[in-house]
């Protein structure tokens, strides 16, 4: 399926050639990979190779992502774990938010993924479940860039699709229905305060998966964006610990 629209400024795949542990990084539901780029370059810098590829009809215009599913995202992420396991021989991966999501999807079937970071991860967002019927109405006001920090704006769409709504619901419960499946370790970080994810979804996460080293780390300065937030060093500097203490 070809995009209409040119890719946004900003919203361009990051990939960084380090050494032979690599780390796929995945951002959220209408948003961009300008959201998770700090991270993505912190972690380049700390050694590792990175990809951060661009989900599929994201980082354009809402009505790219309108015409595309659950299936499109997950394949631009297995895309990104195929372009890893050509050039590294450990994997981790990080997610923000239906990026969490999507790396919940990839740890439940990649066994080879030595550890997860999830970040604001959704497994159940209760507020999407009342939208309506996308032939009744087609886009809803943006739930993007829910940041604490003052004069930080992160590239989403102002609108949302109510077709992709359905779809990243489908794709929760696919990933809630196997969360069993994720054996390996899982770093958890949740922000005290979400006005898109509530943060029970981390408690729910933390119960449901089989991990035998599972950790929590509160986001105490952060909305949902936590990544281009107060908490951003506090989240690059966990990453990097974490990973290490599993290489």
């Amino acid at each position: 399926m070809d995009e209409q629209y040119p890719v946004l400024k900003g919203a361009e795949p990051y990939y960084a050639e380090g050494g032979k542990k690599g780390i796929l990084v995945s951002h959220g539901f209408t948003g961009s990979t300008q959201s998770m780029r700090p991270l993505a370059e912190a972690l380049s810098e700390a050694g590792y190779t990175v990809c951060l590829p661009r989900l599929k009809g994201h980082g354009t215009h809402y009505e790219d992502m309108e015409r595309t599913s659950r299936h499109d995202w997950v394949d631009s992420v297995e895309e990104g774990y195929r372009w890893l396991k050509e050039r590294c021989d450990t994997i981790y991966m990080a997610g923000l938010s239906m990026g969490g999501t999507l790396t919940l999807y990839m740890a439940e079937r990649h066994p080879d993924i030595r550890a997860i970071a999830l970040i604001n991860a959704a497994i159940d967002m209760p507020a999407l479940k009342e939208v309506g019927d996308p032939e009744e109405i087609r886009f809803l006001d943006a739930i993007g860039s829910d940041i604490k920090k003052p004069d930080v704006t992160e590239l989403a769409y102002e609108k949302t699709p109510v077709k992709s709504v359905k779809e990243i619901l489908a794709l929760m419960e696919e990933v809630r229905t196997s969360l069993s499946d994720v054996k390996c370790p899982a770093l958890i970080l949740v922000s005290e305060e979400d006005h898109v994810v509530p943060p029970d979804n981390s408690e729910i996460i933390s119960k449901e998966i089989s991990s035998a080293e599972k950790e929590t780390v509160r986001l105490e300065e952060s909305y949902h964006v936590a990544t281009l937030d107060n908490d951003q060093q506090k989240i690059i500097d966990h990453i990097i610990r974490f990973f290490k203490k599993y290489s």
